[in-house]
């Protein structure tokens, strides 16, 4: 039987945004290849003392602020092993490599150029997305649309997936392309929730299947430079999503919500459940707000997503 390894793992951040890497010495088990810093649990740690405790031995820093980012399970031919990630912003020391290792601070955008082990590439995907991520509402006209997504965008929302299905085709890829110069110019990524083939007219960031036409697809069905998000109620779809290589998911409904009354919300728990196998960034959706973010990233999940807590209601 494979062993079983509980390894704690930090995604560090400077003050210029950059993130610290490390290289595995080249006599270990994938040596040469660079990895978030951490290491095994000792008997009756919690992920966050390991942690504490490693980055301190490995790289001589100590945590000052950190919350969970995801949990990894990934399985080796010879071991099983749960990363558990924690994103840590806030630290003091100089980080060096105290065991004579190579550690490196690379900017996000430039992680691509180094080579890690399989288990760590669903950490690149989560720390690419914020911790919300708003779903668009309705609106008297487009006019009134674009007025509500500048005020979500004034306030700092991210990552924003349109929604509006009572469109036209003509009319949604108009709304898309007004939408797309609002996000760009605010540093925002804009997901379309539409077939894969208005990427062609609309050079938006990425799309959102529902459940509907996730059904479609047997393999990815977009770029791999674009973001693919999947709407999922159940392990199945999770797994379909998994096998698109999506780089994100909604599950809902984690409570109930107005805008589907009559259908019976899953709760926190079946949310952790469904998703602890998952290796992919995974929001909780319905009814749902900022305040529940912590909740969600502590179970497992990358935050919330949701339409009302996040667009102008007026």
């Amino acid at each position: 039987m494979p062993k079983h390894l509980h390894v704690a793992a930090a995604v560090v951040r400077n003050d210029q945004g950059e993130i610290l890497i490390a290289r595995r010495p080249a006599t270990v088990d994938q040596g040469g290849l660079w990895e978030f810093p951490g290491g095994k649990l000792a008997p009756y740690e919690t992920g966050k003392q390991a942690l504490g405790r490693e980055l301190n031995e490995e790289v001589g820093i100590s945590i000052e602020k950190a919350s969970p980012l995801i949990r990894v399970h990934h399985s080796y031919p010879d071991r099983a092993v749960l990363l558990d990630v924690w994103q840590v912003d806030a630290f003091s020391g100089e980080a060096y490599g105290r065991e004579g290792q190579a550690v490196r601070w690379v900017k996000e955008k430039n992680l691509s150029q180094y080579t890690f082990p399989e288990a760590n590439k669903p950490i690149l995907k989560a720390l690419k997305l914020p911790d919300h991520y708003m779903i668009t509402g309705e609106a008297v006209d487009d006019a009134d649309w674009l007025s509500k997504l500048q005020n979500t965008l004034d306030m700092g929302v991210e990552l924003i997936q349109m929604r509006a299905h009572g469109l036209s085709e003509k009319a949604f890829i108009q709304r898309a392309t007004a939408a797309l110069k609002l996000t760009r110019a605010a540093g925002a990524r804009l997901i379309l929730n539409a077939e894969p083939s208005i990427l062609e007219r609309v050079d938006a960031d990425g799309i959102h299947l529902t459940t509907e036409r996730l059904s479609h697809f047997s393999s990815r069905p977009i770029p791999t430079g674009k973001f693919l998000s999947c709407a999922c109620h159940n392990t199945s779809q999770l797994k379909t999503a998994l096998t698109l290589q999506a780089d994100m998911a909604t599950y809902s409904p984690v409570q109930e919500t107005e805008s589907h009354p009559g259908i019976e919300a899953i709760g926190w728990q079946a949310f952790h459940d469904a998703i602890e196998y998952i290796p992919m960034p995974v929001y909780a959706l319905g009814g749902l707000g900022r305040s529940d973010i912590r909740r969600a990233r502590g179970l497992g999940g990358q935050g919330v997503a949701g339409i009302r807590a996040f667009w102008p209601q007026t």
